[in-house]
């Protein structure tokens, strides 16, 4: 599978036929550990783990990741950042982390799923530099060109059940931002931010995308956005398209994964049903971060 250089390419429309497949489960029992720790960055409404109650178990964004890289040797750190704040606000608490618990280390590589890729690369281009060398970033389907579904959702008038800023008045009340959102469109996104946000020339930048190959299940959350994007943009995960994901060394896109499938929040009963129904199980989101822990390792990282 070639690789290739994406920062500067024009965003296109492929087709299925067009993409080519990442192998997210061959070899990962073998994986090597890369040479510098690693900083998992969560995306928009993420955070690291999340107590609902005394009575029930910790929720993990990073659903059973971080521990599959720990046993497989390497160093993990995952900070938390504001939710859903602007994306300057978010580089900020990902740059204080890392001056906070970052490891006596030369540098670190840093994963990031979705809106977390765009607070790397601002903290990258505009802040002193962090408290450790960043050698690698990594971007999980990051929206690196915004997201039709995010113009869909903001757009005054238009055609979406729900005009997304009427909501920002209860947004706020349980104390989440609402800057993230406009943040995340395609006008937003290729006119502001990426002009205006270089890539670091000291810094390795790497991207994965994710798509959907038949349109989602009648019950999916990712239905409605999964056709609203394919519609503008081409094939996607059911928020991010391919298109948008490219960024630096493009290294394969994964087929038939959503976007929360990429963080290992697959509904378990829903594949148990797939199975049963004969369709056999084709993402492993553990093998996927061990298989890019090898590849780091490879790339001497």
């Amino acid at each position: 599978m070639p690789e290739r250089d994406s920062r500067a390419m024009a965003p296109q429309k492929p087709t299925l036929p067009e993409l080519h497949d990442r192998p997210s489960a061959a070899g990962w029992r073998s994986a090597e550990t890369p040479k510098y720790p690693i900083v998992l960055a969560h995306g928009l409404l993420g955070f690291s783990e999340l107590q609902l109650s005394s009575y029930l178990p910790t929720v993990q964004y990073w659903h059973g990741i971080k521990e599959a890289l720990v046993a497989q040797g390497a160093t993990v750190i995952t900070p938390t950042v504001p939710p859903s704040s602007s994306i300057a606000d978010r580089a900020a608490a990902l740059h204080a982390a890392l001056a906070a618990c970052a490891p006596a280390s030369e540098a670190v590589n840093i994963i990031a799923h979705s809106m977390g890729g765009l607070d790397a690369r601002y903290m990258l281009a505009h802040m002193s530099p962090p408290p450790v060398r960043v050698a690698s970033l990594v971007t999980v389907a990051t929206p690196h060109r915004g997201s039709a579904f995010a113009d869909f959702l903001l757009e005054e008038g238009g055609e979406a059940p729900i005009h997304l800023p009427r909501l920002y008045g209860a947004i706020e009340r349980v104390g989440f931002g609402t800057a993230a959102f406009a943040q995340l469109t395609r006008r937003y996104m290729q006119t502001e931010f990426n002009p205006a946000t270089p890539d670091s020339p000291d810094v390795r930048y790497f991207s994965y995308g994710a798509a959907f190959v038949k349109t989602p299940p009648l019950l999916s959350p990712f239905r409605y956005p999964h056709g609203v994007l394919a519609e503008v943009e081409g094939p996607n995960d059911g928020l991010v398209s391919v298109e948008s994901s490219r960024w630096g060394t493009y290294k394969g896109t994964l087929l038939g994964v959503s976007h929360l499938d990429l963080i290992n929040w697959s509904n378990r009963m829903g594949w148990t049903v797939r199975e049963w129904m004969g369709m056999k199980k084709t993402f492993n989101a553990i093998a996927f971060y061990l298989d890019m822990a090898d590849m780091l390792a490879k790339e001497g990282l």
